[in-house]
């Protein structure tokens, strides 16, 4: 079955502002992903990595990226297609919290 990658960005007044049954069934939705094999997690503090031509490695605390909402987690999830994948998450905590969340096929590498 295909795998999707999903970031979910949010902060904690969006969440805050969102009704409590709300939030209570997105985390029944998160509950039932990870039921259904999901791989989730927090977002801790990110390390970029640098290695230029393997000849020497760097490493800077800190984002690379940066949006107007924290990254707040990451999982990978299972669906047979985009549009499944995308009705799975449409329901979490940052896609109903005033947040969003960022659905990326993931193309796996050739053994």
């Amino acid at each position: 079955m295909p795998r999707f990658i999903t970031i979910g960005y949010g902060d904690r007044a969006g969440y805050e502002r969102t009704p409590r049954p709300i939030r209570d069934a997105a985390h029944a939705q998160d509950t039932k992903l990870l039921s259904e094999g999901a791989v989730m997690g927090i977002a801790g503090a990110p390390v970029q990595v640098r290695n230029p031509e393997a000849r020497g490695l760097e490493t800077l605390d800190g984002p690379f990226m940066s949006s107007a909402l924290p990254i707040a987690g990451f999982a990978i999830i299972e669906a047979a297609d985009l549009a499944e994948a995308i009705e799975k998450v449409s329901h979490v905590p940052c896609a109903v919290a005033h947040g969003v969340v960022e659905v990326w096929p993931l193309n796996e590498a050739p053994s």
